[in-house]
């Protein structure tokens, strides 16, 4: 007589007891000659199995279903037993970190400490940009230049913009944030000290190089760390801060400029520039950016990487850095275009006196903390990338009344409206920049677009000073009203990004 082998099936432990069925009755009656068999039919057990899923081991891990079946279930032959193998958990290995919520007092308040250094980096950079405009008639008297001439101080410091524009994303490579932005802040303050006794004009043209060379260093380093932390608000305050540098610097400068050692000014800047330096390097300590903010308690996502890529090459194939550094070449040489010749305009066109200095503060004023902070809330309700078009529209109406309407007040009080709404586009831009650039290209794109932006600090005023040397300075309103309508057309050409609720 023949005999069938008994299996028995071993589940697994997450399984509830299993009933054996011994078949063995069913092998003997399927031998030949036993015609009269009758089977008995038995429901099959019903066994409720759990579903995989992920286990969770902490709560900076998880592990998927395809990591538990690392070793997968096998059905084999062990002594006539037919055997089933339950699968069985490999080492979970940490997949996803969940960052902490709750950011502990201390890495906040390094955080405040980083984030007040680089209020004050930007305001000094504002000090520097505010002060041209009331020195600007000054100067043109104690060197006897025409606009041509006094114009080399905007060339040069463009030369100076654009090579650091160039360099800041080597440097950023090579050095990291805290040595980059020091080292920006060193030449500035070189500038100062030898400006500061009114040396020849040549003298004072190297001086503006220099300052362009350092503060674009440091505004790209600046906004590249400001950015990474994807807060508008807090970008707005940084950036407003310059605004309070550029208002306080032309009260300083409209007074030295009605005395007889107009140059003092620049001793000023040089305690300012002294300080600054000083606060950087005890506050980052030559460190990189991404062990600073560590530091805070802000973790680097883990995303893309160069693997080894030329960053140069990367950045350059974005067809939307390229929109982006061009509009905010534009909107950095009408700012401070407008900033620089306002005072000449008022004095030639209007007839105002040495107080018209004033008017330039009036115009940083405008843009400077309180009013652009008040029109977060109003551009986020209406869209950031939609309320651009509206204040660049009402810019351009502003800046017709200035053309047409001799008023000094008038002109005053317009001067002041249009710093307030060119105020809020800076930070929108960048922030549009955080939301559409790729994450590890973020500072050196930032960087980027910020250069060739500051860039246009000398340009647009350097156009403006041959314009009047052609036409006079009335060609001033009628060029900056053609410069925010190119404005207007750039940003149209720059892809919208979806909204973020913060």
């Amino acid at each position: 007589m023949s005999s069938f082998p008994m299996a028995v099936i071993e589940r697994p432990s997450h399984l509830i007891e299993e009933e054996t069925i011994d078949i063995s009755g069913l092998a003997r009656d399927s031998e030949p000659g036993n015609v009269d068999t009758a089977y008995e039919l038995h429901p099959l057990p019903s066994y409720r199995a759990r579903r995989p899923s992920a286990v969770r081991v902490r709560s900076d891990a998880t592990m998927t279903f395809k990591d538990a079946m690392s070793e997968p279930a096998t059905l084999g032959v062990d002594d006539g037993k037919s055997i089933y193998t339950a699968p069985t958990l490999a080492r979970v290995q940490p997949m996803v970190t969940i960052p902490n919520i709750h950011v502990p007092r201390k890495q906040r308040r390094y955080s405040m400490i980083h984030f007040a250094t680089l209020c004050w980096c930007f305001f000094m950079q504002g000090w520097n940009d505010g002060a041209t405009g009331p020195l600007l008639p000054k100067m043109q008297e104690y060197y006897h230049t025409n606009f041509s001439i006094v114009s080399m101080l905007f060339v040069f410091g463009c030369v100076g913009y654009l090579i650091g524009a160039g360099m800041n994303v080597w440097l950023n490579d090579r050095l990291g944030f805290g040595k980059t932005v020091v080292l920006g802040s060193i030449f500035p303050l070189v500038a100062y000290a030898i400006s500061s006794p009114a040396p020849p004009f040549p003298v004072m043209v190297f001086g503006y190089f220099l300052c362009g060379f350092g503060n674009a260093l440091q505004f790209a380093q600046g906004n590249g760390f400001v950015a990474s932390m994807h807060q508008t608000t807090k970008l707005s305050l940084v950036l407003a801060t310059y605004g309070v540098g550029a208002f306080t610097s032309p009260l300083v400068a409209t007074h030295f400029a009605g005395t007889r050692h107009w140059s003092y000014h620049f001793l000023i800047s040089t305690g300012i520039a002294v300080s600054n330096t000083a606060v950087l390097c005890l506050v980052f300590r030559f460190r990189r950016q991404e062990d600073i903010l560590a530091e805070a308690g802000q973790h680097p996502v883990e995303g893309e990487s160069a693997n080894g890529q030329n960053i140069y090459r990367a950045i350059f194939r974005i067809k939307s850095v390229h929109f982006l550094a061009i509009f905010a070449l534009v909107y950095i040489g009408v700012e401070i275009t407008l900033g620089g010749w306002i005072v000449t305009f008022i004095i030639s066109e209007r007839g105002g006196g040495p107080s018209a200095g004033y008017i330039s503060s009036g115009f940083f004023g405008g843009r400077s903390y309180r009013w652009p902070l008040a029109l977060v809330w109003f551009s986020k309700k209406v869209g950031e990338h939609r309320v651009v078009f509206l204040y660049a529209v009402l810019i351009i109406a502003l800046e017709l009344t200035v053309w047409f309407v001799p008023s000094i007040i008038e002109n005053a009080i317009a001067v002041s409206f249009i710093g307030m709404l060119l105020g809020p586009m800076y930070p929108i831009l960048v922030d549009h920049a955080s939301r559409i650039l790729p994450a590890w290209l973020l500072t050196g794109s930032v960087g980027w677009i910020t250069g060739v932006g500051v860039s246009g600090s000398a340009v647009l005023p350097l156009v403006t000073g041959v314009l009047a040397s052609k036409f006079g300075i009335r060609s001033l309103q009628p060029f900056v009203v053609s410069m925010m309508c190119t404005m207007l057309g750039v940003w149209a050409l720059i892809p919208r990004a979806p909204r973020r609720v913060e």
